[in-house]
């Protein structure tokens, strides 16, 4: 589902250098709201898997709800969310509750999710190491930088025994918040998109799981270590600007994103590497 042309262009929003695409201009015939039911809706999404289910949607499912859908790809985490919140496209579909909680209370955007569809397990990998226990003293690490991934992806180190965290750290942990380090692990923090390209510069890395489905890596057979999908707080769901959720077309699309259809085609098509949230 990648076939749009794509062209790089740099954008500097909430403090961080970003990646997104070039055509997101005003476009009022893509805006949620009141007036807007015949119109297209236009959902700014991740690549993968977010694009990919939102084409087998448009593709499969979306005429029967005479719903008319098109889908922006985006290669960031700040610009869907910008772009959803100034009306340039009607919702986006890319993220969790605790990255947006957090990025709503730095940048005094309405953002709200509307229907949860998927969980992409963070998983830890490497091309120097075969397991957990061949990291070396003093290994390099990757990880990504914006607040809440960069805490899920030390809780996950937490998890498997590689670092402990100071009583009380939260979703905004940093490596300055581990208490103990017996490895001596030292940490390379980078943009969530630029983590796999680091992977053969560094010991290992946390990548979030639809970098990691873009990168070619199965979260399922290639990682050394990944997180659990019991009672996980990091669900990918549809979201709009407070006060769009009840337009018609969001209220549609929500419907097929949660529909047995989907399911199957999350099941069949990434194999564990994707996992239903519905």
């Amino acid at each position: 589902m990648r076939n749009t042309a794509k062209i790089t262009t740099a954008v500097l929003a909430a403090g961080a250098l970003t990646l997104g695409l070039t055509g997101c201009g005003k476009d009022s015939d893509s805006n949620a709201g009141a007036g807007s039911a015949d119109k297209p809706l236009l959902v700014a999404a991740s690549s993968v898997p977010h694009a990919a289910i939102l084409g087998y949607v448009k593709d499969n499912l979306a005429a029967k709800e005479d719903l008319k859908l098109e889908v922006k790809e985006f290669t960031d985490y700040v610009t869907p969310n910008t772009a959803t919140q100034s009306g340039e496209v009607g919702a986006n579909y890319f993220q969790h509750k605790p990255y947006l909680d957090d990025f709503n209370k730095k940048n005094g955007t309405t953002i709200v999710p509307v229907a949860t569809v998927h969980l992409e397990p963070l998983g830890l990998y490497s091309k120097k190491n075969e397991k957990l226990a061949d990291l070396k003293s003093g290994a390099t690490i990757a990880l990504p930088n914006d607040t809440t991934n960069e805490a899920r992806a030390l809780k996950l180190l937490q998890e498997n025994g590689l670092i402990k965290l100071k009583d009380g750290a939260g979703n905004e942990a940093t490596p300055k918040d581990i208490a103990e380090n017996p490895k001596k692990l030292k940490f390379k923090e980078l943009e969530a998109a630029l983590v796999p390209r680091a992977l053969g510069e560094v010991d290992a890395a946390v990548i979030n799981g639809n970098y990691a489905v873009e990168a070619d890596l199965s979260p399922k057979n290639d990682s050394l270590a990944l997180e659990s999908a019991t009672d996980n707080p990091y669900g990918n769901f549809l979201a709009v600007k407070e006060g769009n959720e009840k337009d018609e077309r969001v209220v549609k699309l929500a419907k097929l994103l949660t529909s047995p259809e989907v399911k199957k085609f999350i099941e069949d098509e990434y194999d564990g590497s994707v996992i239903p949230a519905f």
